[in-house]
């Protein structure tokens, strides 16, 4: 079935993108943050001082600065930054000042305020860009020199570390010993009993609809939910009634209970997007083992990190020193680095084959049914700058990870975890982008049903809908990746777009975003109505069947409504941007007027089509004659009418070369019959037997388009061999050439039956007379006569030469009258 989401692999490619920025995050912290950190120093007065001070949480703010103060000039990086920044302040202000005194004594008053008003005024667009990107490049380059001179201390990240922390460490596990077996052994065991649940939950959606579907995936993260609740709250039952003293909580069953919830409730988050027990619950559109393997990372990577600094840091700051507690804490996060540095290179092939099927350019197999291993051929993979990135995606990863070793080394823990904090929030925010993209893609792709009951009374708006969908869609897909790409440069600090937004020129900005966004909408659902309500009354299988006129004119009602929609909607638009649209509206009147000047013909075109549609000359499906050509209207709009010929031939003739309008469908029309007899055939037999052609007419299918009998107009006109009899049939429009067809048939076939003779062309040849009353005598020979006296007479001779019966003999001269007496006598 199709899943509830699918993560595009373009996703993944931002999220590598994202990641390989993300980095910069904690680059991007100034310097003042390592003041503002906790000592990293190695004795164990100043982390026993930062502990009492944490635990009373009601200290002078006044101490607290002093206690900062003593923290900077303590540690040698962060003095000689601190030293650094104040002197770059004091230069500033130095030229400030200097400027300040020239301006004051080369200006006057009144210059004064001329260049106070240039400054008031509102930069122009070159100048925001070009400070835009000034303030990067001085960012960027103000994070590389922090970075170099962070990296010269980096040997005091490990200083606090002496040996002690591995026994702190021993004794706390033999103090959480019990708990932390009761707790693993419930949640494991609870996990044991409802995998096999999770596995037909999953199994029951991919045969479910999407509103099913959604219904189970949300119970099944729900019953997952249940169960770390479940283990965390018989532990903290436990730890109350049967660890240590009755009622009460030690520090470290505290520290511990509120980890394995947080790390366990992390890990749930990440089992709802991987799903490793349950295909068809999976948001991630990966195989069974990649998405297994794909959960074992995580999960270390979790599990390390959460119960790392939420169970260990703490422990190791309280009983050892807040300096060891750093140095725990960089140690652990380079123990997840090392491990996500091999699995990026044990996985490099697989997850570039992955990335290739996502983005090859033919259908692949559903990806649930292939494996890690399974290779994707050359002429699917994707080639130029995405097919490099493809294959070089683990070079990206592992770049990052060394920016995240670079600040694990030259930052505090506090830093460290604003970086992980930050890379965090940008994956989140690709993965539900890319999850959004991907529904919006799927619709895009498989079309948007609607209800049955709405389908049968507008049969055409589903695909009408279908038709506008995937261009809205196009939008929004893009719309999201914008809104991802704006929230991670946001997130990374490069533009404080956050900032912008609240200020009074963002808040313009999204307020104009937001009304146009909503005009764009209202006028899509708006035409979709007009055209739903147009083809309802278009439908003839609902109500009373349109006419001609009203097809006709409900056409027409659809194109003009459809250009006046997109006018209002652009003039709207633009005023809600902040264009003032009076101008525009000036401008397209004269440019009306000039292309009035200049295109007379279509301005004749459109006059005269108002014209014809006001007479009602001519509807959609009337046969009509127009510009010399006959065809039946298939389409009409202001300016032309389009005619099918009998031949298939379509032709456009627009109205300028109109002068005159033959409509066959008005309300009757008339089969005229040219019937010619012999003249020697009797008239009045004729026309019994035409009109009892006409009576066995009315009897037939096409009887019921007779409106009218038969009208006899007699003799028309005496041909050079026929007597023309005519007659006339009254039908109705559109059915007088059928019925003149089967009319023709008809007089065939009685006036065979009655051997009315029908004329047909033929010539007679007249020799002239003489004065006497005699004509000249045709001579004619008869060359088969010929043939036998000549066999009869060598049958007599007994034979002779061929030559004898090639001439003529003297009894058979070759002029002979051979009549009726010749044949008889010889």
């Amino acid at each position: 079935m199709r899943r509830l989401a699918n993560c595009l692999s373009a996703g993944l490619i931002a999220l590598f993108f994202a990641a390989f920025l993300g980095g910069s995050l904690a680059v991007s912290v100034p310097g003042t943050a390592v003041a503002q950190s906790a000592p990293t120093g190695g004795d164990g007065s100043g982390g026993d001082g930062g502990g009492s001070g944490g635990e009373e949480g009601g200290a002078p703010s006044e101490a607290l600065a002093l206690q900062s103060l003593l923290n900077v000039l303590q540690d040698d990086a962060a003095r000689e930054e601190l030293v650094t920044q104040l002197e770059a302040i004091l230069e500033e202000d130095g030229q400030t000042e200097g400027q300040g005194d020239g301006e004051a004594a080369e200006g006057s008053g009144a210059e004064g305020d001329g260049l106070a008003a240039v400054i008031d005024q509102p930069a122009s667009l070159g100048a925001q860009i070009a400070e835009l990107t000034q303030s990067v490049a001085e960012t960027a380059l103000d994070q590389v020199n922090s970075v170099l001179r962070s990296f010269s201390s980096s040997d005091n990240v490990f200083s606090g570390l002496d040996g002690g922390e591995l026994e702190v460490l021993l004794d706390a596990l033999r103090t959480l010993f019990i708990i932390i077996a009761i707790t693993i052994a419930v949640y494991v065991g609870l996990r044991m009993i409802f995998v096999p649940i999770f596995r037909r939950m999953g199994a029951r959606a991919e045969e479910s609809s999407m509103l099913r579907t959604l219904l189970i995936y949300l119970g099944s993260a729900a019953l997952d939910i249940l169960i770390v609740v479940l283990a965390w709250a018989i532990g903290y039952a436990v730890t109350l009634l049967a660890v240590g003293e009755y009622g009460q909580m030690g520090f470290r069953q505290a520290l511990y209970l509120n980890a394995f919830l947080l790390v366990e409730l992390t890990k749930v988050a990440v089992r709802m997007i991987v799903a490793p027990a349950a295909g068809g619950l999976r948001l991630l559109n990966v195989s069974d083992g990649g998405a297994q393997r794909l959960y074992r990372i995580l999960n270390v990577v979790v599990s390390v990190l959460g119960y790392g600094q939420l169970l260990i840091v703490p422990i190791v700051n309280r009983n050892v020193s807040f300096a060891a507690g750093a140095g725990v804490s960089a140690l652990l996060a380079l123990l997840v680095l090392l491990y996500l540095v091999i699995a990026v290179v044990r996985y490099r092939k697989p997850v570039a084959d992955w990335l290739a099927r996502r983005l090859a350019s033919r259908a692949f197999h559903d990806e649930t049914e292939q494996s890690a291993s399974d290779a994707v051929p050359d002429r699917m993979k994707p080639g130029g700058i995405l097919g490099s990135f493809i294959r070089l995606w683990h070079w990206f990863m592992l770049f990052y990870l060394f920016v995240m070793f670079v600040v694990i080394m030259t930052r505090p823990a506090e830093v460290v975890s604003a970086a992980l904090a930050g890379s965090g929030k940008i994956a989140a925010a690709i993965l539900v982008g890319s999850l959004i993209v991907g529904a919006f893609g799927r619709a895009s792709k498989d079309g948007l049903p609607l209800p049955d009951s709405l389908t049968e009374r507008l049969p055409l708006l589903e695909n009408r809908v279908n038709s506008v969908a995937p261009k809205i869609l196009t939008i929004l897909r893009l719309l999201v990746a914008f809104g991802v790409l704006v929230y991670t440069i946001n997130v990374i600090g490069l533009v404080g777009i956050a900032g912008w937004l609240s200020s009074d020129r963002g808040l313009a900005f999204s307020g104009a975003v937001v009304s146009v966004a909503f005009i764009l909408v209202f006028a899509a659902g708006l035409w979709l109505a007009l055209n739903a309500w147009i083809d309802y009354r278009l439908d003839v299988s609902h109500g009373k069947p349109p006419t001609s006129r009203e097809k006709t004119l409900l056409t027409l009602f659809r194109n003009a409504a459809t250009i006046a929609l997109i006018i209002l909607t652009l003039m709207f638009a633009l005023s809600e941007i902040g264009i003032n649209i009076g101008p525009l509206l000036a401008s397209a009147g004269v440019l009306g007027l000039a292309i009035g000047f200049g295109a007379q013909k279509m301005v004749q075109d459109i006059i005269t089509g108002v014209f014809i549609q006001l007479d009602n000359a001519m509807n959609v499906g009337d046969v009509v004659t127009v510009g010399g050509t006959t065809g039946t209207v298939e389409k009409l709009t202001i300016r032309s009418v389009s005619l099918r010929a009998l031949d298939g031939t379509y032709h456009i003739i627009p109205f300028s070369s109109l002068d005159m309008v033959s409509n066959y469908m008005r309300e009757f029309a008339y089969t005229v019959t040219d019937m010619g007899i012999a003249y020697r055939e009797d008239i009045d037999e004729a026309k019994t037997a035409m009109h009892d052609a006409f009576a066995t007419l009315q009897d037939s299918e096409q009887g019921a388009d007779i409106i009218g009998d038969l009208e006899w107009f007699g003799v028309n006109s005496l041909g050079d061999s026929a007597v023309v009899l005519r007659t006339r049939i009254k039908t109705q429009p559109g059915s007088q050439w059928g019925i003149g067809r089967a009319y023709n048939e008809l007089l065939k076939k009685l006036f065979d039956e009655r051997g009315i003779e029908i004329p047909f062309p033929h010539q007679t040849l007249f020799f002239g007379e003489n004065k006497e009353g005699s004509t000249q005598v045709l001579r004619l020979r008869d060359v088969g006569a010929d043939e036998d006296r000549a066999e009869a007479r060598r049958s007599r001779s007994g034979g002779g030469s061929d030559e004898a019966t090639k001439h003529p003999t003297s009894d058979a001269p070759p002029d002979a009258d051979l009549g009726p007496e010749a044949g008889e006598n010889g």
